[in-house]
């Protein structure tokens, strides 16, 4: 197994649970095992019992039920001649093969960074795994550090929000014309844009990066609308494969992701591959795209995991909806499925339908009744529901999980619209808003 993060925890785990007589060894690049990137933010505003626990699984855990893991040991080369891995023991320098049976691929993406100059100056700092959330955490607790900068108005969002609420002058740059553009109907993004602004996030969108320059560290930003200056620099703005190890072995995508079939086998014989790494089957675009998370991951582990030792497995893998939470200050977001513009890019003749409505019936005060927006969208032809996304101030993301459950099963928008809830004023109104954008959709909404 290379890669202990949710992918290879879970395929450990989950082997070591489902057969006897097993030996799962799982390789870790780096010194800490199984770091949460996802709890990042958490950590960095003292939200959890410490950085060392925002993690998967401790070794210990895995070596309690059987299985070992090698921290510290990268992944090199793949000789599916001798059914070997290469590593090399970072902390010594020395290499070693590592035989296999079976292999599962779980080495995940790295932060992309900017190939631009001055990019090495000190205080150019990325935003993914242990040892940057260690750089980062120092950072925003530096009281020389005043002015920070944020590039990626993306996942950028939560460093911008840290930083804020350090005390820190931040200012979020995008390439793009509004934050989450990428993610997020207008509606929405009009929502974040304002939340940001609200408090005190200056936002410099349409705006290139060109470089960064420094007496030994970073001081000024270059753009294509000027300089910015700065004494920090987060940058989050994507990720890439992490497979350069594999490439002439396994067959990769011109942009470095791993190539599977429809049972997350490689072209490798006993060599499978899961996580953010590749592309697996969308379910609601029917066809295979990027989905970087570590709900995919698990199911796509659990899914190899059972059918590890099957010449053939018994069923392909069914899929993934792909959900994402995006947050950011008061605003909470959830996306799930496909949004209007990549169901089209699908060929699909979709349509997205926005309902902004309070969560309660109008008796209720605005004060205790917040507002909230859900979208879904939908296939005109066919009324298949095939992704949605819901934003409040309020914590929805009930309505989010039935749109996720509802895109899985490929239900339309007459199920969502007839489908019956539980209501109460002191949660929803009689129609919920699952209901209500469906019925919207099919023009049956009413004021309720």
């Amino acid at each position: 197994m290379s890669g202990a993060s949710h992918g290879g925890h879970e395929a450990a785990f989950e082997i070591l649970d489902r057969y006897k007589n097993v030996d799962v060894t799982v390789l870790e690049a780096g010194d800490f095992v199984s770091f949460m990137s996802c709890g990042m933010k958490l950590f960095l505003e003292g939200k959890t019992t410490g950085m060392d626990n925002v993690r998967n699984f401790k070794p210990e855990d895995l070596t309690k039920v059987g299985g070992k893991i090698f921290n510290n040991t990268k992944a090199t080369k793949l000789n599916p001649d001798k059914k070997t891995v290469t590593v090399t023991h970072t902390d010594s320098g020395k290499n070693e093969e590592i035989k296999y049976d079976k292999l599962i691929i779980s080495s995940g993406v790295n932060p992309a960074k900017l190939p631009l100059p001055g990019i090495d100056l000190k205080n150019v700092l990325l935003m993914r795994g242990y040892d940057w959330a260690k750089k980062i955490n120092d950072a925003q607790h530096d009281d020389s550090i005043k002015n920070v900068a944020v590039i990626g108005a993306g996942n950028g969002i939560a460093a911008a929000e840290v930083f804020e609420k350090a005390g820190k002058n931040v200012t979020l740059i995008d390439a793009g014309h509004k934050p989450l553009e990428n993610y997020l109907n207008d509606d929405f993004t009009d929502v974040f844009e304002k939340e940001l602004k609200k408090n005190n996030v200056k936002l410099a969108m349409d705006t290139k990066v060109e470089g960064f320059k420094g007496n030994g560290k970073v001081e000024t930003i270059t753009t294509n609308k000027g300089d910015i200056k700065t004494d920090l620099v987060i940058i989050a703005v994507g990720i890439t494969p992490n497979t350069d190890w594999i490439k002439g072995t396994v067959d990769l995508d011109k942009r470095g992701y791993i190539k599977t079939n429809d049972y997350l086998k490689t072209n490798v014989d006993d060599v499978f591959a899961i996580g953010d790494a590749i592309f697996p089957f969308n379910i609601p675009a029917n066809t295979k795209v990027p989905i970087p998370s570590a709900i995919a991951a698990r199911h796509e582990a659990q899914y190899v995991s059972e059918h590890l030792f099957e010449e053939k497995p018994s069923r392909p893998f069914k899929g993934i909806v792909g959900a994402q939470l995006l947050e950011v200050f008061n605003a909470h977001a959830i996306t799930t499925g496909l949004s209007e513009k990549n169901a089209k890019r699908a060929g699909i003749n979709a349509k997205e339908i926005v309902l902004k409505d309070h969560l309660r019936p109008d008796y209720i005060p605005d004060s205790d009744n917040p507002e909230c927006y859900i979208s879904i969208v939908f296939n005109q032809d066919t009324h298949q529901v095939l992704g949605g996304s819901v934003l409040s101030s309020y914590d929805i993301s009930g309505e989010a999980n039935v749109l996720s459950l509802a895109i899985r099963s490929k239900l339309t928008l007459e199920d969502l619209a007839e489908a019956d809830f539980f209501f109460s004023p002191t949660y929803d109104k009689q129609w919920n808003l699952v209901n209500l954008v469906a019925q919207k959709a099919l023009n049956l909404y009413k004021i309720v």
